[in-house]
């Protein structure tokens, strides 16, 4: 049976009462908007770091004060500004224990959430705590022991890390973790450096890249596949994501034919939010079929042929519609792979892909934005 977990990724908050607590109220639409919409077609809300811009009590109280309706479990880790006392204090009195946890199996994925921040002298000197880097070779190994997906949850890219950045990329790579979820960027942006997919959503309360518009990505892996997507606050329902197989831009295991399919039949799968009953169907070549579902786990299938080459297919439902470029090779086409090079660092950014949500600019305060 497949295996599937998705999650929505609302992006760092930077909670801040000299903005008019901008982040609160975008929090709470978002929230209102999971509530409606998105509901049980996800497993949880993911905060990754950088929740209160200056980890003060009142900030933290205000987070805490928007997500209270939330119908969806949420999880946080900590960024560099929830450091900004010198200590994760504030940060650990105010969310209870089991929304930041160090581990967590959902759906047959073991989902890792790391500490980069405490062992560094706070700002953008990432470190892993020995206690994390410890706990992240042993889960990676119960992952693997127990035949689970591996996906990790951190707030910076393992380039980020003032030490032993590439140790930790390695280490991911050689665990075939299927995704790496981060903040910190302020813009969105998908990494693959051929062995590991890398996301980063935009800030909600700081955000220079498309007119400002906040939102939150939804993110899936489906039998190893990983999917994102961004979806802009506010923006009609329902919302398509194309979760298998693999768009060409997040193959890691080309040899895997849930990643790349071997010509003949090949299932697309899609998962469709907003509770419509709108039918869902696929087009691809001129030719639309219609598709079956959505299944106990939301997901609507159709089954066509590809020959070889490189195809765009299209789910649609209602006014909305999701485009991947799948490549489909015969198995003595599958290209032998070398040694990563600079793995889990920007470099390997996929580049602009409005369809998904990513300009490609990289305007953030970690790049070419202004100082925030």
């Amino acid at each position: 049976m497949s295996k599937t977990v998705t999650w929505v990724h609302v992006g760092d908050l930077h909670m801040d009462e000299a903005d008019g607590l901008l982040s609160k109220t975008r929090l709470q639409a978002t929230v209102a908007e999971i509530n409606t919409w998105v509901g049980a077609a996800a497993d949880f809300v993911f905060l990754p770091g950088d929740n209160a811009n200056h980890a003060t009590p009142a900030q933290y109280a205000h987070i805490l004060e928007a997500l209270e309706p939330l119908g969806l479990p949420w999880r946080a880790i900590a960024g560099d500004h929830d450091f900004e006392p010198g200590d994760l204090a504030h940060y650990e009195a105010a969310f209870p224990a089991a929304n930041r946890p160090e581990v967590e199996v959902i759906a047959g994925h073991r989902c890792i959430f790391l500490d980069m921040i405490s062992a560094g002298a706070g700002g953008p000197d990432f470190r892993l705590t020995m206690h994390h880097r410890n706990r992240l070779f042993e889960e990676l190994a119960r992952a693997e022991a127990e035949r689970q997906t591996p996906i990790v949850f951190m707030h910076g890219y393992p380039g980020d890390l003032a030490a032993d950045g590439d140790v930790i990329a390695r280490t991911l790579a050689d665990a075939r973790v299927a995704f790496v979820d981060t903040g910190h960027t302020h813009y969105n942006e998908l990494l693959n450096d051929g062995r590991v997919v890398y996301g980063a959503t935009r800030s909600t309360g700081q955000i220079e890249e498309d007119d400002g518009q906040p939102g939150y990505a939804i993110v899936t892996v489906h039998d190893r596949v990983p999917s994102w997507r961004f979806k802009t606050l506010g923006s009609p329902w329902p919302f398509v994501q194309i979760v298998a197989p693999s768009d060409y831009r997040m193959v890691t295991r080309p040899a895997d034919p849930q990643q790349v399919p071997r010509p003949g039949t090949v299932e697309i799968v899609a998962k469709v939010y907003g509770h419509t009953d709108q039918p869902a169907s696929l087009r691809f070549a001129d030719t639309e079929w219609a598709m079956t579902g959505p299944d106990e786990a939301g997901l609507v299938r159709v089954a066509v042929t590809l020959p070889a080459g490189l195809h765009r297919l299209t789910v649609a439902c209602g006014t909305d519609q999701d485009s991947v470029s799948v490549l489909v090779r015969d198995v003595d086409d599958i290209p032998r792979r070398g040694v990563p090079v600079a793995p889990g660092r920007d470099i390997h950014s996929v580049g602009p892909w409005p369809e998904h949500g990513i300009a490609g600019t990289q305007l953030g305060p970690n790049k070419n934005g202004r100082r925030w």
